[in-house]
């Protein structure tokens, strides 16, 4: 512990950003890094506390509770404080085949568990994980390492997401010929079209990543749908494992019955952030293959970040106007009494596109708007979709709901009179969530499915029904984070190689 004062005497202080109002003008990320000084001074603030609750990776009341890849924060907090950088690099590796992507995309649960965060503001975590990374790629330290030797064994991962990569990097790196195979025309999954490009640059964060595996040996394959392109039956005639990583894309739509649902201008999140990413890799929008918020009044329904991505996009389209609706209630600015460290704080959270939207638009004139200068209304429900003569969508009706006031044998929150409103949109985009992995794998192997009709596959074994199918990612555990995501890849490698070798020296 270099400085056993630093989180005494330093004051927790974060990446600032570019200007919202200027930043929507483009894709770009839009963090500004910090002085190495200040970064130094930031990895002073972790404690070296005996009990790191930061890297426990546990799960308390459903919800993530430190760090699921088991960063060894502490270890490289110091070093960053000490100037050791390339150690400091070392050492995220060992754990984290991606920090490049944590440290930008990650909620990091690591922080609302980090020990001096119980009466001050936490240590700077994720920010501390970007600028280990990022300065490894400029100084050159990241390499491709291929292995020495090959051991014979040929593995298939299907799925190119956050869990097949780490899967793929991992038995490349046991000896074995691993081949990626991703149905989309580009590598990365969710992190290739389901992020926007302002949040990871996909040609100078995620195509890096990507480049650098291939040079270790990974094979990659696009355009391969398994079970389309490629029947399931072909590709374990062909590979001695298969390793499936599809992700849970299958989306929620909680609408479904909702007057006005098969109006022109209703989307699922997902299709909306896919297809504009697409284009602006393609051709910078021109080719027009997108779905266009310009001009246009924008509601999106549901939150996280999800919906703070469709925020941020539509406000870049040149929406007319904008708001996003939540039936939840409004979380409050600190803990509660039932949500204690180290759980994840369930607390208000302002994210990058609730910044660009208040610096965009003036939500003082709202009727009973609960978060003056924020695009955010909560403890509301859509009630119906109104359209035009034409089929298209042209508003939308909600009512407000009281959460206080459960119906008995009911909902757990009750319409509250009067509060019946129209409003104005000519395009929703619902980022409801997803229930699970599409099932046509499932269907041509045989595999047993879970109650939420996830891939059944015990977590820490991932293997499957099926002799030589492992499951790991969303498909197995259901919608989760990126960072789970990794370790659930990770992990399956590590069995995949038991597996083939009778034994594993993967972590």
């Amino acid at each position: 512990m270099g400085d056993p004062r630093g989180f005494m005497t330093v004051d927790r202080k974060t990446y600032s950003e570019r200007d919202p109002a200027e930043r929507v003008a483009d894709w770009n990320e839009f963090h500004i890094d910090l002085p190495v000084v200040e970064l130094q001074q930031q990895g002073s603030r972790c404690m070296d506390c005996g009990v790191p609750f930061c890297h426990t990776a546990d799960l308390m009341a459903n919800m993530a509770a430190g760090c699921p890849v088991r960063n060894l924060i502490p270890e490289w907090n110091d070093l960053i404080y000490r100037g050791h950088w390339r150690e400091a690099l070392d050492r995220l590796q060992k754990t984290n085949n991606f920090p490049e992507f944590t440290g930008r995309v990650c909620p990091a649960p690591c922080e609302g568990s980090c020990v001096l965060g119980i009466h001050e503001p936490p240590v700077t975590i994720k920010q501390n994980e970007r600028s280990i990374v990022d300065r490894g790629w400029e100084e050159g330290w990241i390499v491709a390492k291929p292995p020495a030797k090959r051991t014979g064994k040929k593995v298939a991962v299907v799925g190119s997401g956050p869990s097949g990569l780490a899967c793929a990097a991992q038995l490349n790196s046991a000896g074995h010929e691993v081949t990626v195979f991703e149905r989309a025309d580009r590598i990365g999954g969710l992190l290739m079209y389901g992020i926007p490009n302002m949040k990871l640059d996909k040609q100078k964060v995620v195509q890096r990543r990507v480049d650098l595996l291939a040079a270790e040996g990974v094979v990659f394959k696009t355009g391969v749908e398994i079970g389309k392109d490629l029947p399931a039956a072909q590709l374990m005639a062909d590979f001695d494992a298969v390793v499936l990583c599809v992700g849970a894309t299958k989306p929620n739509d909680f609408f479904a019955k909702t007057p006005g649902r098969d109006l022109k201008g209703i989307h699922f999140a997902m299709e909306f952030l896919t297809k504009n990413t697409k284009s602006l890799l393609d051709s910078n929008h021109e080719d027009g293959q997108y779905i266009s918020a310009k001009d246009k009044d924008v509601v999106v329904i549901g939150g996280g970040d999800t919906g703070t991505d469709c925020i941020g996009t539509s406000i870049r389209h040149g929406c007319r106007s904008l708001v996003t609706f939540e039936i939840v209630p409004q979380p409050p600015n600190v803990r509660a009494a039932d949500n204690p460290w180290p759980q994840w704080p369930k607390v208000l959270r302002t994210d990058y596109g609730h910044y660009e939207a208040a610096a965009r638009f003036d939500y003082s004139a709202f009727p009973g708007k609960q978060l003056p200068g924020d695009p955010r209304e909560f403890s509301i429900q859509t009630t119906e979709f109104l359209g035009d003569d034409d089929g298209n969508l042209r508003g939308v009706k909600t009512v407000r709901v009281d959460w206080s006031k459960p119906q008995a044998g009911g909902p757990p929150f009750t319409v509250v009179e009067g509060s019946e409103q129209e409003w104005p949109c000519q395009l929703i985009m619902m980022a409801l969530g997803f229930s699970g992995p599409e099932q046509v794998i499932a269907q041509e192997l045989g595999l047993d499915c879970d109650k939420r009709s996830n891939f059944a596959a015990e977590y820490g074994r991932y293997a499957t029904n099926i002799d030589r199918v492992f499951a790991a990612g969303d498909c197995r555990r259901g919608q989760s984070l990126v960072v789970w995501a990794i370790n659930e890849g990770r992990e399956a490698a590590r069995e995949c190689d038991r597996y083939l070798m009778g034994t594993t020296r993967l972590p």
